[in-house]
């Protein structure tokens, strides 16, 4: 019977590879476990495989779950937030990575206590059902959020649905180039959250500095974010 997280590790294994393909070093790389719809006993289980970093895409969710396991891991909130629910994970949360408009960035920096971190979400593809700004409105977005008082580490996209593997390379790479341009204005913009379970290999070869995967780790999740 195979182990229960030898899916985890074929995981690591083909990030390390697409790393060494390119020329990166894989402790470059952050695997963030998408826990959502895993179990708290799936969850228990990366953590004891080593995993310090799992993704939750609901607030309530993410409410119930944080006290009933390890104090120690670092959640990241990875789903579209309504204002309302900020209060619910903002204590909870180690990077908030889709900070997509002013009012949700007016939300984060308020309410009193340390602001936990975050990265703009980009609708590189233009989808009109999916949450990020434009391209052309991430440099407004980043002084909004500067101006809450919250430190933006980098971006994050999601390629658009259907264009795994290799056809989700172009995304990933203007996302990269967009991030370029940002620099010289922004240098603390140095994390890239983009890949997935079908495409985080290419992520990586286009210079991912944080994963999103869910399905590929826990095969039982009904579904990844």
């Amino acid at each position: 019977m195979a182990h229960p997280m030898s899916a985890l590790e074929e995981v690591r294994e083909r990030v390390a590879a697409a790393a060494v393909r390119v020329g990166r070093h894989p402790g470059e790389i952050t695997l963030v476990a998408v826990s959502k719809g895993a179990s708290d006993a799936s969850v228990a289980l990366a953590y004891a495989a080593g995993i310090r970093d799992f993704g939750e895409n609901r607030a309530d969710g993410l409410a119930k779950r944080a006290p009933r396991l390890p104090p120690d891991i670092r959640w990241h909130f990875v789903g579209r937030l309504q204002g309302n629910k900020v209060t619910k994970v903002r204590t909870l949360v180690h990077l908030l990575h889709s900070l997509d408009r002013p009012d949700l960035a007016r939300y984060w920096g308020s309410g009193g206590g340390p602001i936990p971190p975050a990265l703009v979400e980009v609708n590189v593809a233009a989808e009109p059902n999916k949450a990020g700004v434009a391209p052309a409105d991430a440099a407004t977005l980043l002084a909004a959020a500067a101006g809450c008082g919250i430190e933006v580490r980098g971006l994050m996209t999601m390629a658009p649905l259907g264009a795994s593997g290799e056809a989700a390379r172009p995304y990933f790479a203007a996302l990269r180039d967009l991030r370029n341009r940002l620099l010289p204005a922004h240098p603390g913009l140095r994390e890239l959250s983009m890949g997935m379970t079908d495409d985080y290999e290419t992520a990586v070869e286009e210079g991912a500095t944080i994963l999103r995967v869910g399905r590929a780790i826990f095969p039982s999740s009904p579904k990844e974010g």
